[in-house]
This record gives structure tokens, sequence and C-alpha cells, in this order.
């Protein structure tokens, strides 16, 4: 009769190659590397390309004893499982100083030199929130990462559907010259989803930009493209109808106070791209960009708007008020808007009828994230017309704020509120109210 230890060793020896790679799946390096030292078999599960088609490689940007090995790290990673990667993320966390910078440089450029050489599969490419404006960012330093990562997707721009560079902050020039790498070596890109979110620096007036409408002529197949409003103009609305209305689903636009976002834009501009493409989803995400004057030219009655976010943060502006807004713009989605969001201080007005009808009048809003000073009572309102079916939420999160540091009378509430749509709240809703102080 074998012994305990024998048949323990004998049944991980017979385990099938598809469940000992599922098991080096959940594994770190450092144990998937000392796993492989057992025998031949757990050696080639180790180079299994299933292992290593996904990867986050992430630096601190802290000085410290960690950060020269996370770059040593990265360079050994690629070296060894690079040609199996499909889908890279690149982080680097708050550089503290220019010496992380040109190391972080240096490094990058070992790593997408030899990635560009033996990897056919890269399909999604993400490096956020670089800050490339920042003063830790030498010129040369700078310059060199950008020749490098233009160079790279040059040679990745017939394989790769996924470019993610949000918050890089470059020049128009700088910015441009990376975009049409995808393009340069057919003068078309079918890249199918782009992320430039503040890619280029604040206060730019993009959307003046010839450079940039010459650019973006170039993608043939987008599907998805998050940017900024400073980025909207007819030119640009005409380019996406004229070359992907056929395939474009998505634009998530970010209309920051920092921006420039006085343009003139047509609304026929965004009525022929709607026909063109009639499923077209619109999302806005607004920072600080709350006065009614402001929306209402950025905010036309024809954009097919599935998602809006409203966003002043604590800033209070007694010159501010949210009531027109309510009652004149956000009415006119009532057929096609699903989402909403709104986070705003509105310490001086009272928004509970408003904002009730709204969701009343919307009847396809199925999520609702709320942050603003309402009675507790607004909550059984919203409750009791969806137990009537009048609305159609699925998702409600509120943050209720309250002037007073005392909210033990409206947390009862809320929980007398939760008691009698215990049932509806349940078995339908992802429901989540609290009180908050706002003093």
């Amino acid at each position: 009769m074998e012994d305990d230890s024998d048949s323990e060793q004998s049944s991980w020896a017979d385990l099938p190659d598809v469940c000992l790679r599922h098991v080096f799946h959940w594994l770190g390096d450092k144990d998937r590397s000392r796993a492989a030292l057992v025998c031949k078999k757990w050696s080639q599960a180790m180079y299994s390309g299933s292992l290593w088609r996904t990867r986050t490689i992430t630096f601190s940007g802290q000085p410290s004893r960690a950060y020269t090995f996370e770059f040593k790290t990265a360079l050994w990673y690629v070296k060894k499982f690079g040609k199996y990667l499909e889908h890279l993320e690149i982080k680097l966390l708050y550089p503290y100083n220019t010496v992380i910078t040109r190391k972080f440089q240096a490094t990058m450029r070992g790593l997408l030199s030899h990635l560009g050489k033996c990897n056919s599969r890269l399909i999604s490419l993400s490096i956020k929130n670089l800050e490339l404006d920042r003063l830790v960012w030498k010129n040369m330093v700078r310059a060199q990462f950008i020749k490098n990562l233009g160079t790279f997707l040059k040679r990745m721009s017939k394989q790769l559907d996924y470019l993610n560079l949000k918050g890089a902050r470059v020049t128009l020039e700088e910015g441009c010259g990376i975009l049409n790498s995808l393009s340069c070596l057919t003068n078309k890109s079918f890249i199918s989803e782009i992320n430039i979110e503040d890619f280029f620096n604040l206060h730019l007036s993009v959307y003046s930009s010839t450079l940039f409408h010459q650019t973006m002529s170039k993608f043939h197949s987008l599907v998805i493209l998050t940017f900024n409003y400073n980025c909207i103009s007819d030119e640009l609305l005409d380019i996406l109808r004229e070359h992907s209305a056929h395939s474009l689903r998505t634009l998530n636009i970010k209309c920051h106070i920092h921006d420039p976002h006085g343009q003139v834009v047509w609304g026929m501009s965004w009525a022929n791209l709607a026909k063109r493409a009639p499923k077209l989803n619109i999302n806005f995400f607004f920072e600080r960009v709350m006065k009614h004057d402001h929306l209402a030219r950025i905010l036309l009655v024809e954009i097919p708007v599935r998602s809006i976010s409203l966003r002043s943060c604590y800033f209070s502006d007694p010159d501010w008020i949210m009531r027109p807004t309510l009652t004149n713009l956000l009415p006119a989605y009532c057929h096609v808007l699903q989402k909403l969001t709104l986070e705003v201080n509105n310490d001086h007005e009272v928004l509970d009828d408003e904002l009730l009808q709204l969701i009343l009048s919307c009847r396809r809003l199925f999520f609702l994230k709320v942050w603003a000073f309402l009675n507790v009572t607004f909550m059984e309102r919203v409750l009791h017309n969806r137990a009537e079916r009048r609305c159609f939420l699925t998702t409600i999160k509120v943050r209720i704020y309250t002037a007073r540091q005392e909210t033990s009378e409206e947390d009862r509430l809320l929980r007398d509120i939760y008691k009698k749509f215990k049932n509806l709240i349940d078995s339908e809703l992802n429901y989540f109210v609290i009180t908050y102080p706002m003093v």
C-alpha cells in the first residue's frame, strides 16, 4: 500500500494541463517561478501563453529601494513573456522627481523596443496619467519618451485595437504626432477604441486646429471615442460622420471648467452624425461646468444623450442655481436618458420637486446617483413612485447633504423608509442612501 505522501505526489503529477494552468493563473510571479522548478511538466506550464496574455506593470514613482527592482522586473518580464502579451497596462504613479522620470523613460525605451520586435498579438495598450506637462519631465526625457512611443505605435498599428493615453497632457503637435503614428503604414487607422481624455494640455482650443482635424480623418473604424469637449467642432463631427459612422457606437465627452468650451457647434452637425450612426450614444461628464448658459450651449436637443454627469464637488456659488437645468435642459432627453449623476452643492436652493419630476419624465432612466441637499422624504417619494411603476430605476445611490453635524433624526427616517419598501429594495434595486454632514 502506498503511503499518503506518495499518493499526494502522484495526484499532483497526474493533474491535467488545463487544471495546472488554472492553478498557475492565480499565482504571482515569484510563486510561479518557484513552482516551475518542481518538475519539467510544471516548468512547461509556466511558459504557457495563456498565463501571460494580460499584464499590468506598475512603477511606484517614489524613491525607494524597491523602485529600481520594479524597472528591472518590467524588462525581465517583457523579454521572457512579451511575445504572449495581448493586453498591456503601464502605470507610473505620481513621479517624485526627474531621476524617476528619466529611469522610467529609459526602461520604457527598452520595453517598447523589445515588445515591438517580438510581439505580434498585442491588441490593447494603456498608459494613463503620465502628466507630461509637469516639471519632473525634463524636455529631452519627455521628447525621447514621445518619440519611442510613436515608433512603437507605428510598429503595432496594424494589430492594435485599443489605445488609452488618458492624462498624457501633451502639446497639440506632440499629440497629433502620436495619433498619426497609428496610421503611418497605410495612411489609415482601423483601431476601434481610443481614450484621449485630458490627452492634450489644459487650455488648448483643440477644436480650431486643422492639424487635429487632419489627424482624426485618418481613423476609419472608431467604435468608442473618449475625449474632451475642447476637441468638438462641426468639422470633427463631419469627419466622424464621413469615416466612422458605420461603426461608431459611443462618444464619451468630458467638459472641464479649465478647458475652453465656448465654441459654437451647430445642432445640425449633431443631427447629421446621429442620422448616419443610428446606434450612437453620447455620455457627457461635466466637471464644475454647471451654469445654465454654459450647459445650454453644449447640451443641444439633437444630441442622442445616454448619460449625463454634473459634478461641482463641494464648491458653492451663490450666483449659480440648478433649477433651470433640471426643468429646461435635461427634460429634452427624457426619451433617451438612461443614467444621471448629480454631485452638487445646492445649499441655497431646494430641488426636491424638480428632481423628482425629471426622474418621472425620463422613461428610460435606470441609474440615479445624487449627492445634494435634499429632504429625507425625497427618498420616500422616489420609492413610492418606483413601487407604482411610474419610474424604472434599478440603481439608486444618494448622499443626502445636511447642514447639521448631528444626523440621528435623518438616519432614523431613512431606516423607516427602508423598512417600508424593504421588499422592493431587496428584490429589485441596487440601493444605497446615506446622510452626510456638510459643515
